[in-house]
């Protein structure tokens, strides 16, 4: 993520101190999915919700360019998501969601970003 992206997060979020969840965040800014259906007959596909910061959820869709681009990880899960069938712009939207969490991650641990982490829950 760019200085500038992650200035506005913090200024935004107020420092990361009005979530208690990087759920709650990513809800917050707009890019979780939403299924959209109406009782048994109407299925919709899964949209991003679209309801929050405006800004901020152009700032990370930039940003996950700009990572799978030069990131390897980032990379990796773009491909890969693609090689399943799944569109590139839903592919950039979950390295957005992934770029997020990972900020929020290292927002609330105080640990420095170390890229051979592997996360326990996983």
């Amino acid at each position: 993520m760019g200085v500038k992206t992650v200035l506005f997060l913090i200024v935004v979020t107020d420092g990361f101190k009005k979530f208690e969840t990087a759920s709650q965040l990513c809800s917050y800014v707009g890019i979780t999915p939403t299924i959209r259906a109406s009782g048994t007959s109407v299925r919709g596909r899964s949209r991003i919700s679209k309801v929050g910061n405006k800004k901020l959820r152009n700032l990370l869709f930039l940003c996950a360019f700009s990572a799978c681009k030069h990131n390897k990880a980032y990379r990796e899960i773009y491909e890969r998501l693609v090689a399943k069938g799944k569109s590139k712009k839903l592919a950039l939207i979950a390295v957005a969601n992934k770029l997020l969490k990972q900020a929020f991650a290292i927002a609330k641990s105080g640990l420095p970003y170390d890229e051979n982490l592997v996360s326990r829950i996983a």
